[in-house]
């Protein structure tokens, strides 16, 4: 299971709505950002570029793909070829990196209705699944038309991206075809299914019901699923970018700021200390992340990649920089944004230089081979907790 992120929510003292914290003069002043309601103005603005074209973005890619998922496994069913499983495996790959991507905002949505832990925990129970393979009461509920449904009342251990990868990865690449089970296809089409709602509720849950193509939302209503802040109504995205007003669970812009830095340094840590040092460090040598893909280090790599796109104003392609955290920061402290971006890249550098080398799980054994990776995860991690710092947070 992934482990449980430190506490998102900060509270901060001394604040109006629309005041921030007592600034600095300069660089050195505790290295923060200088206050004054034109600055909540800049953070606003900032914020209005994260949530849409970061979070936003990469949750709308995230439901499309693993729409696409569920339906070519539709396909698969019906039709057992290994193209059509090729093609499985590469969509897979696909919505597999734009949840990655999401990892630095699992605040919100994610953590409040369990989404996370729910299509993202590993490894899997191979016990239970081959109890599950052989029970013809479930698998017959399964293969309903309601099967995502069913599905979700499975194990979190039996669900989501691993659930999936079991089935139709081995030894890192597809599997034979013939390898794959009748039983095992509705179980998988079950829990595509089960994904693609998850990842349905992410979009709506962000963007808002009027946002998001109808069937999202016509899925949220059939699963009896709420989707909005404290069943407020209002969505995710919107709670944020009114900070500062009555029913906002953020009390300024600031408080954003901070938000943003805060769920880039829990997933900095997570990489660096569990999902490679889990392993790496003989603390638990079943915890490794995408296993039968032979993804990990593709998935690590990701998850830096989204810190970057937290920081640098959005999704590559869909970034306006001129409205990013790094370009405020550069303008108000160039150590401090040196160091963030040295850190992000070293550490996205080192990932995809130890892909090229081998797999995680087959290299997690060697002497020496990921203390880089584990230090610039640290590094990375304590670059977004000053970041924390300089827009009022604690220290």
């Amino acid at each position: 299971m992934k482990k449980t992120f430190r506490n998102m929510m900060l509270v901060v003292a001394a604040l109006t709505t629309t005041m921030v914290f007592t600034g600095c003069k300069d660089d050195d002043d505790n290295n923060k950002a200088s206050n004054g309601n034109s600055t909540e103005v800049e953070y606003k603005a900032m914020a209005e570029q994260y949530v849409n074209n970061t979070v936003i973005y990469t949750y709308k890619q995230l439901a499309e793909k693993t729409e696409q998922l569920a339906a070519d496994l539709e396909t698969l069913k019906d039709s057992k070829t290994q193209a059509n499983l090729n093609k499985v495996c590469a969509t897979f790959l696909d919505a597999r990196e734009w949840w990655e991507k999401s990892e630095a905002f699992l605040f919100g949505a994610a953590t409040s209705f369990g989404i996370d832990p729910h299509i993202d925990s590993w490894p899997l129970d191979a016990t239970r699944f081959d109890a599950l393979m052989s029970n013809a009461n479930q698998l017959e509920q399964l293969d309903g038309d309601d099967g995502d449904i069913v599905a979700n009342g499975l194990e979190a251990t039996l669900l989501g991206f691993h659930g999936l990868e079991y089935v139709l990865f081995a030894n890192g690449a597809a599997k034979q075809v013939s390898a794959i089970t009748d039983n095992q296809l509705i179980y998988a089409v079950a829990v595509a299914g089960d994904l693609r709602n998850c990842c349905y509720r992410l979009a709506v849950s962000w963007a808002g019901e009027d946002n998001v193509p109808a069937r999202y939302v016509e899925k949220m209503e059939e699963a009896e699923w709420e989707y909005t802040v404290n069943g407020n109504g209002r969505s995710y995205g919107e709670d944020m970018l009114r900070a500062g007003n009555a029913g906002s669970t953020y009390e300024s812009f600031a408080h954003v700021m901070q938000q943003i830095a805060t769920g880039c340094a829990d997933i900095a840590d997570e990489v660096g200390t569990s999902k490679v040092g889990s392993a790496y460090k003989g603390e638990d040598e079943t915890y490794i992340e995408s296993p039968y893909s032979k993804k990990s280090l593709i998935d690590f790599r990701d998850n830096m990649i989204s810190i970057q796109n937290a920081y640098m104003g959005g999704v590559e392609g869909q970034r306006n920089e001129s409205k990013s955290i790094h370009n405020y920061v550069k303008a108000h402290n160039a150590t401090l944004d040196n160091e963030i971006m040295t850190a992000i890249s070293n550490a996205i550098n080192e990932f995809e230089t130890k892909a090229a080398e081998g797999a995680f799980v087959d290299t997690y054994m060697n002497a020496g081979a990921y203390d880089k990776a584990m230090q610039y995860c640290a590094e990375v991690e304590e670059a977004m907790l000053k970041l924390r710092v300089f827009f009022g947070g604690e220290e």
